[in-house]
């Protein structure tokens, strides 16, 4: 598994693993430890940083405000 990088993306800041097929994204300035998300498959290990910045839009989009988690 490799280091994380730090991703900052409208003012959130989340730490990025790739790690073989998948990468793992973890929301270190949202409101639950240890919340995110994870994306795997074939192509995830090319994902250039652009992409994985539109993930991490997508993923913002569906959290609701009230709890930091994702809307049911």
């Amino acid at each position: 598994m490799n280091a994380p990088v730090r991703f900052v993306v409208d003012g959130e800041a989340f730490d990025v693993v790739k790690d073989g097929d998948s990468i793992h994204h973890t929301w270190v300035s949202g409101p639950n430890a240890n919340y995110g998300f994870s994306v795997g498959g074939s192509g995830a290990a090319s994902f250039t940083d652009e992409d994985i910045r539109s993930e991490i839009r997508a993923f913002l989009a569906e959290i609701d405000p009230r709890t930091g988690y994702l809307i049911d």
